[in-house]
């Protein structure tokens, strides 16, 4: 898995405990080695979890190592960007995308 700095890895076995009773919103990036894109959007994560720590937590999850958690929320394409509030997905994105794009698309959801 391409390891983005400051972002740390969630597995089927933490997720709930990371993601799900978080207390700030969480943004997951369902990922994998295999994947270009997810090498494209690795440092556009680190410096989002470095900028944005104290509104938002960002996490990884490998999706051929953590098949349970990737089935439940229906991930299929990588990479798939979620964000849970509340314990909740409220918001779902597929792909690679810059920064400030990524930047106005959480708006609403932190």
């Amino acid at each position: 898995m391409i390891k983005a700095a400051g972002v740390d890895e969630v597995t089927d076995a933490t997720f709930d405990a990371e993601v799900r009773e978080a207390a700030l919103p969480v943004l997951v990036e369902f990922t994998a080695d295999w994947c270009g894109p997810c090498r494209q959007i690795a440092p556009v994560l680190s410096a989002l979890a470095a900028e944005e720590a104290d509104r938002l937590k960002i996490v990884q999850l490998d999706v051929d190592t953590n098949p349970e958690t990737t089935a439940k929320y229906g991930v299929l394409s990588m990479p798939t960007l979620m964000v849970f509030r509340a314990g909740e997905p409220v918001k779902a994105m597929v792909g690679a995308r810059p920064k400030r794009r990524l930047l106005q698309e959480l708006e609403d959801v932190i």
